[in-house]
């Protein structure tokens, strides 16, 4: 498959762009192969990627139940930042934020990375002091971040509710680096360059049942055919429980909830960042895309459901929100809205670890950090299936923690069983 370049389209422009070769193969399934990866959304395609290109493994699949990035991968507001502080958490994302400022060129795809600063809104002295010590440790840890005053943010984002604020606005805490991306671009480059790579992906394969020998994972049965695979791993989001409980692993300590997110109708040019605030109960984050629409989200709606579709109260909600930071958005028009399926953990943080299954690996629980981790969650998953053991940097974000009592509570906040619904 030929590389894409400037003269690339200059030759297909000629041609009336009808000389493009497919991006990737739609391959009849195979009845094994060395290593399965159920799920493809981004970290399931990242995985077998990097499985690919770091591990010089072959033969391999990923299977779907749908369509390639029909899930939570088309389903966000595709944020991606590194301001993490927690030992692991820091070093985790921080891996996932220099994979993203090169996955264009990596992968040979415009993934459309622009890092446009993350600004998250401070509306107290303590918010501030917790900003700092945050920020202080991703500083001293060789990442970027820095404090903006409340002139320093009117200077930059002038339009912001500074004089009749709900909860009045002190200044700012700032990861330039930040900034969002593409996602359909991100999946279509994983896939193009996995399947370049020999990966052949499945789509529209659904999974049924997993079959067992002991404590081994021997097939997967799916609405195309039995798969016999020697290694299995897991990355499905929402629906991985589901999957946990096919493999008969009984219950995971996770929940599943809706996320919804929303997007209006173009604009011009409004907001050249994005801009965060959670305080009083609120949560709210928003951007501006390439083509003009503003993006934006709130918090789950706190009911347990695998339904792909939101709820009115959440989109008022929401929208108070966007209304109270930007008043200018008031008569602005929602042009459409979607839900995601989140796994919600115990603790907030996710796993990547093995299961007690020999030949069974989980990449789950990811809340609302699925998006930004996705280079780095593959990178790390492909890295554990290949050597059957965890890369030190993820080596705490394993299942058992919470039979250890330690917990990676990146909010602050204490675990959340039954919390969330």
């Amino acid at each position: 498959m030929s590389r894409y370049s400037a003269w690339a389209v200059f030759k297909n422009g000629l041609s009336g762009q009808k000389s493009w070769e497919r991006a990737w193969r739609d391959p009849e399934p195979k009845t094994h192969y060395d290593i399965v990866i159920v799920g493809a959304g981004l970290h399931g395609l990242a995985t077998a990627y990097y499985l690919a290109k770091n591990h010089g493994l072959k033969n391999i699949a990923v299977v779907e139940k749908g369509w390639l990035g029909g899930g939570n991968a088309g389903r966000n507001t595709t944020i991606v930042r590194s301001n993490y502080m927690m030992p692991g958490n820091r070093q985790f994302y921080e891996h996932s934020l220099e994979l993203w400022e090169e996955l264009s060129h990596e992968l040979n795809y415009n993934v459309m990375f622009s890092q446009r600063s993350h600004v998250s809104l401070l509306h107290s002295p303590a918010a501030r002091d917790a900003a700092a010590r945050r920020y202080n440790t991703m500083r001293l840890t060789g990442s970027d971040g820095e404090l903006w005053s409340l002139e320093t943010l009117k200077s930059e984002i002038p339009h912001l509710n500074y004089d009749n604020a709900r909860f009045p606005i002190i200044g700012a805490a700032v990861q330039k680096r930040a900034g969002s991306a593409r996602h359909d671009a991100v999946a279509w480059g994983y896939a193009r360059a996995a399947d370049q790579l020999g990966v052949d992906i499945l789509q529209n394969c659904e999974v049924t049942s997993v079959t067992r020998d002991a404590d081994k994972a021997t097939s997967i049965e799916t609405s195309r055919g039995t798969i016999k695979a020697d290694k299995i791993g897991f990355a499905v989001a929402g629906n991985t429980s589901r999957l946990w409980q096919m493999a008969g692993l009984g219950r995971l300590p996770i929940e599943t909830h809706k996320l919804q997110a929303f997007v209006s109708e173009p604009l011009k040019p409004l907001l050249d960042q994005v801009v965060v605030f959670g305080v009083g109960g609120a949560h709210f984050y928003i951007s501006q895309s390439d083509k003009g629409g503003m993006v934006f989200g709130g918090d789950l709606d706190w009911y347990k459901s695998y339904a792909q579709r939101g709820n009115l109260p959440i989109v008022q909600d929401v929208a108070e929100c966007a209304t109270s930071i930007m008043p200018c958005l008031g008569r602005v028009r929602l042009l459409r809205h979607w839900s995601g399926v989140m796994d919600m953990s115990m603790d907030g943080s996710a796993f990547i670890c093995k299961t007690p299954i020999n030949n069974l690996y989980l990449n789950a629980g990811w809340n609302y950090g699925g998006f930004k981790a996705s280079p780095a969650s593959g990178w790390y998953f492909a890295d554990l299936i290949a050597n059957d053991r965890p890369h030190d940097t993820i080596a705490h974000m394993d299942i058992k923690r919470f039979e250890r009592g330690v917990m990676i509570d990146e909010r602050g906040a204490g675990p959340d069983p039954k919390l969330h619904g």
